[in-house]
């Protein structure tokens, strides 16, 4: 088991914005974030929930932890 909560796109959108990563534009049901100093993007389905593996990918490439994200959802 992954441990990690099933949360919809918006949801993590929210909290990556609480960490810094801010919405850059939209292509389609998409939202790309972006941090101010990193290269790095993150692109969120805002369409759907997300799956486990999905979810892992985009912390580890934001540079959080699951924890320190775990914390910026509530």
């Amino acid at each position: 088991m992954s441990g990690l909560p099933v949360i919809s796109g918006m949801q993590a959108i929210k909290a990556f914005s609480k960490a810094g990563w801010l919405p850059h534009r939209q292509v389609g049901s998409h939202v790309v974030l972006r941090k101010e100093g990193s290269k790095v993007t993150l692109t969120v389905p805002k369409h759907k929930e997300l799956r486990p593996g999905l979810l892992r990918n985009l912390i580890k490439a934001s540079g959080l932890t699951v924890e320190e994200f775990e914390a910026f959802l509530k």
